[in-house]
């Protein structure tokens, strides 16, 4: 039974520092500037249809 337990305490362990990281001031402003650089590509690619413009979204969202 011992067994069994000590892999899943792991697991949780590391999911519980992993949701303790908060952004600084630098993430944060690198953060701003992607989005303006997001914005300003669209303005002068803008997305051809619905679907381009979900899966410009998904890309974002994802981090691609």
């Amino acid at each position: 039974m011992q067994r069994s337990l000590t892999p899943a305490a792991a697991v949780l362990l590391a999911l519980g520092l992993a949701a303790c990281h908060q952004q600084g001031p630098a993430e944060q402003a690198g953060q701003k500037i992607d989005t303006l650089g997001q914005k300003a590509s669209d303005a002068l690619n803008p997305p051809q249809g619905p679907a381009q413009s979900v899966g410009r979204k998904i890309d974002r969202t994802l981090g691609n």
